[in-house]
């Protein structure tokens, strides 16, 4: 077996039969893998529900700024949400919406967060960051960036306490995520008191095991991962010319970060990636609280939220934030 031609025969943790019942129906309208022609055509499909059905039922408002993108690029848009009744001085939540790096917007999987909006009195701002392949790499890190040191510089006006500021992504937003607070580490700021990676892609190789077990099936696989660090990286691509930025499993040094939280499910690609950095965050002398649940395909949670294991990873989400922001 060599790492260009991987075998479809390896062996693979089962899914659990409640996700697996949910793939089978949603597998008909989402396809495994991902190519490059499917990219303008999965952007037009509307995978993001309308702003207003998100905040339907719930006691949130929406604004939108735009503010200074990173030097030399557009402006970037921002949106911000609060509760209804919201009192200023408490925490804010810097998001960067998942996607392959290819589609989504800053809307994107936004409904867990949301609930900690209601639950924490939080302000909540998410970025829309350019994406690939138009804009490959360092746009998206660096409009995030960019978006993150606007929001603590203004999060007085905003309405939270820049002490009390984590980052949150999922996905290819949760490696943009780890992107941004090796970023705020290396360059003195923002301060972060927590680090949110939800199945974060993190290593542009797509060496390891589990991305050789997951090929043809599931959500998002091997192919499909391969079409988003392409776009993004092009010709660099697995060689030394990749920023610890835009792959932070290339970092050498994860000492000095914010205590993060990672979780992912046991089938999916992304699953070894992630233990690998949360086991260098450790080694590192740094801390992470690691989840891999059994049985879970990617974005599983967002796809079928009222399965058991769904209602495990937001309670294990939950309960680390409840935590990190003292509430």
């Amino acid at each position: 077996m060599t790492l260009t031609d991987p075998t479809h025969h390896l062996a693979r943790p089962p899914y659990d039969p409640e996700l697996a019942a949910v793939l089978a129906v949603i597998g008909d309208q989402l396809p495994s893998t991902l190519t490059p022609e499917m990219i303008a055509p999965m952007r037009s499909a509307g995978i993001t529900p309308p702003i207003d059905q998100l905040l339907a039922g719930r006691e949130v408002t929406h604004e939108e700024r735009s503010v200074p993108g990173p030097e030399g690029a557009p402006e970037i848009i921002l949106s911000i949400f609060r509760r209804s009744d919201h009192v200023a001085g408490g925490p804010g939540i810097y998001n960067v919406h998942g996607g392959g790096m290819i589609i989504g917007d800053r809307f994107t999987g936004l409904e867990p967060l949301l609930d900690w909006v209601e639950q924490f009195d939080a302000v909540l701002v998410s970025v829309e960051y350019r994406l690939a392949p138009e804009s490959p790499d360092p746009a998206l890190v660096d409009d995030s960036y960019a978006g993150l040191v606007w929001a603590a510089q203004n999060a007085d006006e905003l309405g939270f306490n820049a002490d009390r500021l984590i980052i949150a992504g999922g996905s290819a937003g949760g490696g943009i995520a780890a992107g941004v607070t090796l970023m705020a580490r290396d360059k003195g700021g923002p301060g972060l008191i927590g680090s949110l990676l939800m199945y974060p892609m993190l290593d542009d190789r797509n060496e390891t095991v589990s991305s050789r077990q997951f090929v043809g099936i599931g959500v998002w696989d091997r192919g499909s991962n391969d079409t988003g660090w392409d776009a993004l990286l092009g010709d660099r691509r697995r060689t030394d010319d990749v920023s610890i930025y835009a792959a932070p499993a290339r970092a050498t040094d994860l000492s000095g970060l914010p205590p993060t939280f990672i979780d992912v499910g046991s089938a999916e690609v992304f699953r070894d990636e992630d233990v690998a950095y949360a086991s260098k965050i450790w080694a590192d002398g740094g801390i992470c609280e690691l989840h891999v649940t059994p049985g879970v395909f990617h974005g599983a949670e967002l796809m079928a939220p009222t399965a058991a294991l769904s209602s495990a990873i937001a309670e294990n989400r939950t309960r680390w934030v409840r935590r990190i922001l003292g509430a």
